[in-house]
């Protein structure tokens, strides 16, 4: 059950479609919803030496300024759309997620967008939230203009612990979906053959109402994320339900290649747990 969440506002106007996606969302579940914003108070001082001091100042205001704007926008979509909502400023420095993922903790899911080259970095923030939240997180392509659709979900299934999280997470979502698929991708890092056929966890889900096909693809030389991502796109999957997948690496989580990979490629929106 989703009461309530939590969505990332980007202060890019090319990128603030999320807000009306997370209002949409919230309206899907008559959830609350509360959106945060960056706004930088400080910059590393090896990304611009030799920038007089007014000029930094003034990229500060102006992120400032943005974020307050998105904030702005947020909060009057929210009350045209007649929905439960808070807002946050979150100041922090430049490169660094601030407060989010430990306020993630405290929401049913968070709403990210996918990372873009020309209009916003959210590489190192989907990362935390992902490994240090213990919620499920869903990220949007930035190419996603319109609301969230669930007439097809497929979910990844490969019998571990992260595939099995995401689906669990995933339930409020499948029950809703037209069409749901399991599907296993056969390749030489499958983890447990005998949950290959998927039938104990379609018998699973059977009991929580939610009906699911099963669809064993082989991934070829392109690699287990283009397979999927491949399939997604050739049924017109509205969803990826998927596990993240991570290492731990001096104190850190460094993400898994199946993971880093549909994190660059992804061209539909993708819950993912850890």
């Amino acid at each position: 059950m989703i009461k309530d969440l939590i969505v990332n506002l980007e202060r890019s106007k090319e990128r603030q479609q999320i807000t009306d996606i997370a209002i949409g969302l919230a309206r899907m579940f008559d959830a609350h919803v509360a959106g945060c914003c960056f706004a930088y108070d400080s910059l590393p001082s090896f990304t611009m030496p030799d920038f007089p001091s007014d000029v930094l100042s003034k990229m500060l205001a102006a992120s400032e300024e943005a974020a307050a704007a998105a904030v702005a926008q947020f909060e009057a979509a929210c009350k045209r759309e007649g929905v439960s909502a808070e807002h946050h400023l979150l100041e922090t420095a430049y490169g660094t997620s601030g407060r989010f993922p430990k306020m993630a903790r405290r929401f049913d899911l968070s709403v990210i967008m996918q990372s873009d080259a020309e209009n916003g970095d959210n590489d190192i923030l989907i990362e935390q939230v992902l490994f240090d939240s213990g919620r499920p997180l869903l990220i949007l392509p930035y190419i996603q203009k319109n609301p969230l659709k669930l007439d097809r979900v497929i979910c990844g299934w490969d019998g571990s612990r992260a595939a099995t999280r995401a689906i669990n997470d995933a339930k409020p979502f499948l029950r809703r979906a037209g069409q749901v698929e399991l599907v296993i991708v056969r390749d030489h890092k499958v983890r447990d053959p005998n949950e290959l056929r998927g039938i104990e966890i379609a018998n699973h889900l059977a009991r929580h109402d939610v009906k699911v096909d099963i669809k064993t693809i082989t991934a070829p030389d392109i690699g287990v994320a283009a397979t999927i991502l491949s399939h997604a796109a050739d049924t017109s999957t509205d969803l990826l339900v998927m596990g993240g997948y991570g290492h731990s690496r001096l104190r850190e989580f460094v993400l898994g290649g199946v993971t880093r990979e549909m994190l660059a490629s992804m061209t539909v929106p993708v819950l993912m747990s850890h």
